[in-house]
């Protein structure tokens, strides 16, 4: 899957729905979840960093302070790291959601920023709409199939005071309304001074001058990833018919606090095999 180093018919099946209409359910099985910790921790690693850039860095930094790469490269690797708390369930809820709509257009491509390579500050949210993809089948020749998905991404791993459905629905208004908007162009200014990986200037420029080219298609989802020890009370707020200009998804995971822990766990663990 472009730079993560995973591939993600491998998530399929992780992601089979159990009702579809009016929203979409998802009971993630233990069954899967435990090979998470084993299989996401290195393309999660790549979502905050490339490979490429970690170990060019690690060069330069021992050299210049004098330590041993080992100790560098961790040290980096913690810098584009959350904390526990909410932050990095937030992060975990976006990077699940970023192979979920990559695995619902398989087989055809859908690719995207990796926003948490942008963060300015490793403890808050990436900035901006959460998780986006483009499909371009016939690029770089513009088509009417030219598709960008935007999701808004909610996470509860603990009994809280949050309402993670209600609250994805809330904020998928603002991506629909102006914010995707905003993020495009957002994205660009950050394009013209460091690479976005796979997405490239004229990627965005498609989307953001649309009347240059064929209509595109947008699609819009709320995704509310919570825990299963949670998912009944929280469905209470689910709406009883199929929204029009959106699509709500709800991913249900067992034991989602201590998954998401210990694959970042993994995480950080995982600079010492490079």
């Amino acid at each position: 899957m472009d730079d993560l180093g995973f591939e993600i018919t491998d998530a399929i099946e992780w992601f089979l729905p159990d009702m579809e209409n009016p929203f979409v359910l998802v009971h993630v099985r233990e069954e899967h979840t435990r090979t998470w910790m084993e299989v996401l921790f290195s393309p999660f690693r790549r979502c905050y960093i490339t490979d490429e850039v970690l170990c060019d860095r690690t060069t330069q930094v021992a050299e210049e302070c004098g330590q041993p790469a080992e100790k560098v490269r961790a040290q980096i690797l913690e810098s584009k790291l959350p904390d526990p708390g909410s932050t990095m369930a937030g992060d975990f809820g976006e990077l699940l959601v970023y192979l979920y709509q990559a695995a619902k257009e398989h087989p055809r491509l859908a690719f995207g920023p990796k926003k948490w390579r942008l963060k300015q500050d490793r403890t808050k949210p990436a900035p901006r709409s959460d998780v986006i993809h483009f499909v371009l089948p016939s690029w770089p020749q513009p088509s009417e199939e030219d598709t960008i998905l935007c999701a808004e991404v909610k996470t509860k791993a603990t009994n809280g005071a949050s309402h993670p459905i209600s609250e994805a629905i809330t904020d998928c208004a603002k991506d629909r309304v102006s914010r995707l908007a905003a993020t495009l162009v957002w994205l660009r200014e950050r394009a013209l001074g460091e690479s976005l990986g796979a997405v490239e200037i004229a990627h965005l420029n498609r989307f953001i001058n649309a009347t240059d080219y064929p209509p595109a298609i947008k699609r819009f989802r709320a995704v509310a990833v919570i825990c299963s020890s949670l998912i009944d009370g929280e469905l209470r707020e689910a709406p009883t018919e199929k929204p029009q200009d959106y699509e709500l998804v709800v991913i249900s995971i067992p034991n989602l606090r201590e998954l998401y822990m210990s694959i970042f766990e993994a995480v950080r663990k995982s600079a010492d095999s490079l």
